[in-house]
């Protein structure tokens, strides 16, 4: 029977290349000329630490790493903004979590989504996946382009189809 999985992962060498890319633009930029600007990123946790002068500058950082990202082909919702800013001294420090698979209840909301859809396939919550499986190959493809106009807040991909 023919499969696909529904997975939400970040390639970590991509987004180590856009906050490289991210680090470079803002070094060269003229507004953030002497002013303290740390960007680090954790690969291990997915986890990116964000520190300016000011929260307007911090935004500005925010907003070139996610046009960045993108033109990476990173998702922006891979970014978890819910975290608030908190001034640490004179700086304004943020940490911005990396959404990498699929956590139980995005997993459910999926397969909520599938199952309200009707059509006739199963999903199955795999660890960090779900897998998709049919009859036709057509049903699977109208569960993909289903998942990819709900707007689940989050990144999709869809690996290892197989019929």
């Amino acid at each position: 029977m023919p499969s696909f999985d529904i997975a939400s992962k970040v390639d970590i060498q991509t987004l180590d290349n856009a906050v490289n890319t991210v680090k470079k633009e803002i070094s060269g930029r003229f507004d953030f000329k002497n002013c303290h600007v740390v960007i680090d990123l954790n690969k291990k946790d997915y986890l990116l630490k964000l520190e300016a002068d000011s929260d307007m500058k911090l935004q500005q950082i925010i907003d070139v790493l996610i046009s960045r990202s993108v033109k990476q082909g990173i998702d922006a919702n891979a970014y978890d903004f819910e975290k608030e800013a908190y001034p640490s001294g004179k700086v304004v420090k943020k940490e911005v979590a990396v959404r990498n698979g699929l956590k139980q209840d995005d997993a459910k909301k999926i397969v909520k989504l599938i199952k309200e859809s009707e059509i006739k396939v199963q999903a199955a919550i795999m660890d960090n996946i779900v897998r998709v499986t049919g009859k036709k190959i057509d049903d699977l493809q109208a569960v993909m382009s289903k998942c990819k106009s709900a707007g689940l807040g989050f990144p999709l991909q869809f690996d290892n189809m197989k019929s």
